[in-house]
């Protein structure tokens, strides 16, 4: 079984420009709908793979803290989801992909949410702040260097 971690920014920010910090790595690969994405298969280096895709007129629920539900709906968006088989979550994949979370984050300016499996908020960014959400089991001091470093 795999775990899912997506990082969605809001906005119409080309898919180089976003693959360029999270997974240079990342080439197109055709899609069943025919829209694009960027993909990459580094589960060999930092234990997931990633897909880059773009879109109009999202919908993101998630809980948030308190258990309630958190929704956004950005009119246009990027997300860029890692793929983690659960074997390589804890030695690698997570670690990896919270710093390709921060590279992403610091060389884009865009409000962004990260979840976990679809329906746990992990971060928040609005108008430049950065907020942690359900920080047990995934957030400690290593995590917190990464982000902010």
């Amino acid at each position: 079984m795999a775990v899912e971690y997506r990082l969605t920014l809001a906005g119409d920010v080309p898919l180089e420009q976003v693959a360029k910090l999270a997974a240079p790595e990342a080439v197109e690969m055709s899609t069943a709908s025919g829209g694009r994405m960027l993909s990459a298969d580094l589960n060999d280096e930092h234990g997931y793979v990633v897909d880059i895709t773009g879109g109009r007129h999202g919908y993101y629920s998630a809980e948030d803290d308190g258990g309630a539900l958190w929704e956004w709906e950005p009119k246009t968006y990027v997300d860029v989801s890692f793929y983690m088989r659960k074997d390589t979550l804890a030695n690698k994949g997570k670690t990896h992909m919270l710093a390709a979370v921060a590279r992403t984050l610091a060389g884009r300016a865009e409000d962004a949410a990260l979840t976990l499996n679809g329906d746990v908020l992990m971060l928040t960014r609005v108008a430049g702040t950065l907020r942690k959400h359900n920080t047990d089991g995934w957030y400690d001091e290593d995590y917190d260097r990464i982000l902010h470093p």
